[in-house]
């Protein structure tokens, strides 16, 4: 049992975790252990809008000449979702370690991708959380997802899981500070092309389910009784989420690299806060309900081939990016204007 938080940025602690310091949780997970070489990662979600009934297909030629030409992601992957009463977006994810690296490719991609459009819509989203920014958790040492996939590997089992509030303990700058800056959106627009700036910290959370590896009689019960709790989760924050502090949020299908649909998901959420996100977590009937069904399972089962992960960053004004071009109303940050 160790840490979640690496040796070289655990720090005496001037904020209290939430449990004590020989809590055992009841079931093991892990972290990723990022190189300590490491001092900051980029997270850029680039997406395009196809109309509404468009298949998404490959990765788009010129993206995909970009994504491995110089100065390129250490690792993307690709999803989509078919946004409600609108287009279908396919959302390509990419992570940087080196951030002058993504600063020198984004100089020279970043207006190509939102003005040649093929008649649909583009969009950024970015952020550069630090390593103190950041945490990871997964239910199983096997295949990273994300940003584990920069690391060098996973952990030991670690403490900080299994409660409410393991989030926020395993991030290693609520050691000393409140992770918490709210504040509003504003908004810069040149005809179809909207930049929206949040005026305090951002919270992201990407929580994914892999079921690829589950035996039949596993994956009819997450398909029937654990997924549709998630998919009405989603469905919440996408529609209702603003109230509670849910500036934005997607359900997403993985691709593979020739664009087909695979047994792996994930929810894209942009939060105000971290509170709000936890607060959600800890007390709102629809999560409670995906977070009940996936107990039942385990208990009735013992032990699970569904592989769950997430990775939550809080950051900074200056380590965020927001830009749509030719967007619909409710994408992304969009969706929260005049919040």
């Amino acid at each position: 049992m160790e840490s979640a938080i690496p040796a070289h940025l655990t720090v005496p602690r001037t904020r209290p975790s939430r449990v004590p310091d020989d809590f055992r949780p009841a079931y093991p997970s892990f972290v990723a252990r990022t190189p300590e070489s490491t001092a900051q990662v980029v997270m850029a979600y680039l997406g395009a809008q196809l109309p509404a009934g468009t298949e998404p297909g490959g990765v788009p030629a010129a993206l995909a000449q970009a994504l491995a030409g110089p100065d390129g992601p250490a690792h993307h992957d690709r999803a989509t979702q078919v946004v409600r009463d609108g287009p279908v977006d396919v959302v390509t994810v990419a992570y940087w370690d080196d951030p002058a690296a993504f600063d020198r490719w984004f100089a020279r991609h970043r207006e190509p991708w939102l003005t040649d459009r093929d008649g649909g819509g583009r969009w950024v989203e970015v952020i550069r959380p630090r390593v103190e920014e950041f945490e990871t958790i997964f239910g199983a040492r096997s295949r990273p997802e994300g940003v584990a996939v920069l690391a060098e590997g996973f952990s030991d089992q670690v403490r900080e899981h299994a409660y409410w509030g393991g989030m926020r303990d395993r991030i290693p700058a609520s050691q000393t500070g409140p992770l918490h800056d709210p504040g509003g959106l504003d908004v810069e627009r040149d005809g179809d092309r909207v930049r929206v700036r949040p005026r305090g910290s951002v919270c992201l959370i990407r929580s994914g389910q892999d079921w690829t590896d589950t035996a039949p009689d596993e994956r009819e019960i997450y398909l029937e009784d654990i997924e549709p709790n998630l998919r009405a989760g989603m469905d919440f924050l996408e529609s209702d989420g603003l109230g509670i502090g849910c500036f934005a949020n997607r359900y997403l299908t993985v691709l593979d690299a020739d664009g087909r649909t695979t047994e792996r998901s994930y929810g894209l959420s942009w939060w105000r806060t971290l509170a709000e996100l936890e607060r959600w977590s800890e007390s709102h009937p629809t999560h409670l309900a995906i977070f009940s069904s996936f107990g039942r399972m385990v208990a009735a089962r013992g032990s699970t081939k569904l592989r769950l992960y997430h990775e939550v960053s809080v950051v900074g004004p200056d380590e965020q990016w927001f830009e749509y071009a030719g967007c619909h109303e409710r994408t992304g940050l969009l969706a929260a204007l005049g919040s």
